[in-house]
């Protein structure tokens, strides 16, 4: 009996989520089609410079998913299920203090392969939240003890999976047979479900966030989205619109520029109303709707160092306060100006001022960087999509005082290491450079005077 190894779990459960998503979000069907001609378009346009930061093979298979749970104990058994797919947890992210405006209480990190063979196989990630109840600016002392006594008493994930998840984990496999029942059990984990929702309890915690209403108002989980990979998404947007399809009123994170796209452009369709059916205090069952799913797309750049990085957020910072209370075309003008005045235009810049991380391949004797792509999500423009699809901003007690999580929570949370998308970054660069260095015949410190911008 053949053997199913982790990355082909991973790309098997990524097209498993996809099929499943299509069925139910038709419009996710649509989103995928435009992305498929954007891509073609900008392939046909810029031929190999179209494929400088991923193969058009790699850019069409990716996906990230996002999910949203209410426990520590839930949040570490899915870690178990990412981990038998090679998936590892990276990066902490607080959506809590990146929202600017409505009530996102959650905590989230994101699952993913960390080695670049890994990525190269199939570089599916899962963006994952967990709710805060103890966080008084949010949940009162009482919403907070029965959100926790309904969250304890719920089971997202079945034994037979965990157990699954376990076997593959540990050993580096699963059977053929054991791979198919693992993925239909890990699909159907990640279903919305049909149960009737208790009306009182959700419209409760709904007054509270609709996030939180979305995680805790039910007995389930589901994906809130699962996110194409686009070569041009400002030509993505357009074209959506143009097929009658509503989009939020920003594309998040770096503005459209003539320089190098770094980190991580999104922007989504408005969450669609689907129905749902309600348990009224009464013991009838009524049928109303939700918006809680919508269609993520998201462009990739070249991964910054923690000095970008750094440059990057005083410049968001900057937009921000310029550009409060204007419409979508006159802040992304001004984040244009912000950008043109802060980072560089060229790759090589980037490269020089150590702004960027680059692998170096050899050519003809010298020393030829490679961007890095950057695998990993920006907690302002996270909070930004999830603000922008919902209905109302929810309420939020300035007054109390915020519970504290960091990286090391959420690590313990998991109960497995937490990787520091820096940090993998770096190593990727730096072994890099150290093989550079080595087919060269020079030391790592004598590589600088071997880079050229091109061959």
């Amino acid at each position: 009996m053949s053997e199913v190894l982790p990355w082909q779990l991973r790309a098997a459960f990524a097209r498993s989520l996809s099929d499943m998503y299509g069925k139910e979000v038709p419009a996710y069907t649509s989103l995928l089609e435009v992305s498929h001609a954007v891509n073609a378009d900008v392939v046909a346009r810029l031929g190999a410079d179209a494929e400088r930061l991923g193969s058009i093979d790699r850019v069409t298979a990716e996906r990230h998913g996002a999910i949203r749970l209410g426990t520590p104990r839930e949040m570490a058994q899915v870690a178990r299920i990412f981990g038998a797919m090679g998936m590892h947890p990276v990066g902490f992210y607080d959506l809590r203090e990146a929202a600017t405006s409505a009530a996102v209480p959650v905590i989230s990190t994101a699952f993913r392969p960390i080695a670049a063979d890994e990525l190269a196989r199939n570089p599916f990630r899962v963006f994952t939240s967990m709710l805060t109840p103890s966080d008084r600016r949010f949940f009162s002392a009482d919403l907070q003890r029965r959100l926790e006594s309904f969250l304890d008493a719920r089971e997202i994930f079945p034994p037979e999976l965990m157990e699954l998840a376990d076997r593959a984990e540990t050993h580096g496999s699963l059977s053929s047979t054991d791979a198919e029942r693992f993925l239909e059990l890990s699909t159907a984990s990640f279903e919305l479900s049909r149960e009737p929702v208790d009306r009182a309890w959700y419209d409760e915690l709904e007054a509270v966030s609709a996030v939180a209403a979305d995680i805790g108002g039910v007995a389930s989980t589901h994906i809130n989205h699962l996110t194409p990979r686009v070569l041009d998404i400002d030509d993505l947007y357009a074209r959506m619109e143009a097929r009658g399809i509503t989009m939020i009123d920003d594309i998040q994170g770096p503005p459209r520029w003539e320089g190098p796209d770094v980190l991580l452009r999104q922007t989504s369709f408005r969450a669609l109303a689907e129905p749902r059916a309600f348990r009224l205090p009464d013991g009838t069952i009524e049928t109303s709707s939700l918006r809680v799913r919508f269609g993520e797309v998201e462009a990739r750049g070249i991964a910054l160092t923690r000095e970008g990085r750094a440059i990057y957020d005083r410049a968001v910072a900057e937009v921000d306060e310029r550009s409060a209370g204007l419409g979508a075309e006159e802040r992304q003008e001004i984040n244009r100006e912000v950008w043109r005045r802060e980072f560089p235009t060229t790759e090589a810049e980037l490269a020089a001022r150590g702004l960027a991380y680059f692998t170096y391949g050899v050519v003809d004797g010298a020393a030829v960087p490679e961007p890095i792509v950057y695998e990993d999500f920006l907690p302002r423009s996270a909070a930004g999509i999830f603000q922008s699809n919902l209905t109302d901003e929810g309420s939020k007690d300035v007054s109390q005082e915020g519970v504290a999580r960091d990286a090391d929570w959420m690590a313990g949370a998991l109960e497995r290491d937490l990787n520091d998308p820096f940090d993998l970054y770096a190593r990727q660069s730096e072994q890099s450079r150290r093989d550079a260095a080595a087919a060269l015949g020079v030391r790592p410190d004598e590589l600088d005077a071997r880079i050229v911008a091109s061959v």
